[in-house]
């Protein structure tokens, strides 16, 4: 399941996208535009920053923007930075792999097969070159439903 940090993580990147080229955005007003607390946003972007997805500049006309072009940052990426792995189970991991304890045969195990094959569709999809940031175009994309009002419609605490 995506955390609230990946979430968070993913609309405050599709804003920079957005405003991409326009220079550096506050987080106070990222913050404030994407209904994201201010202190736990400050804690995502300088994990993203520290990875290398985001640049910030200091002072006067400072805050973060998009370290690389959104055609080259895909969904996919900023997940493992801040919610780890996208597999469901350690020993289908293509990053942190681990054997499980409890597995005497790999090669014929049924839950290890299925698990490959939800891993390989999920990195597929958030991997695609580009996406989510731009769409087919190179346009970025704009969500139609603010996804922090979705989520407290449907009585989630995601906002």
């Amino acid at each position: 399941m995506l955390s609230k940090k990946a979430k968070y993580g993913l609309l405050a990147l599709l804003s920079l996208a957005r405003e991409h080229g326009t220079g550096p955005k506050l987080i106070a007003d990222l913050a404030e535009q994407e209904q994201i607390p201010k202190k736990f946003l400050e804690l995502i972007l300088l994990q993203l920053k520290n990875a290398g997805i985001l640049g910030s500049r200091k002072g006067k006309g400072g805050g973060y923007f998009l370290a690389r072009e959104p055609s080259q940052i895909t969904m996919g990426s900023a997940i493992r930075v801040l919610d780890g792995p996208l597999a469901p189970v350690p020993c289908v991991s293509e990053t942190a792999y681990q054997k499980c304890p409890e597995c005497g045969d790999e090669a014929s195990c049924g839950i290890r097969l299925v698990m490959k094959d939800v891993r390989d569709a999920v990195a597929e999809i958030l991997d695609r070159e580009g996406q989510p940031l731009t769409n087919a175009g190179g346009e970025p994309v704009v969500l139609e439903c603010p996804l922090p009002e979705a989520w407290r419609a449907l009585g989630i605490d995601g906002g």
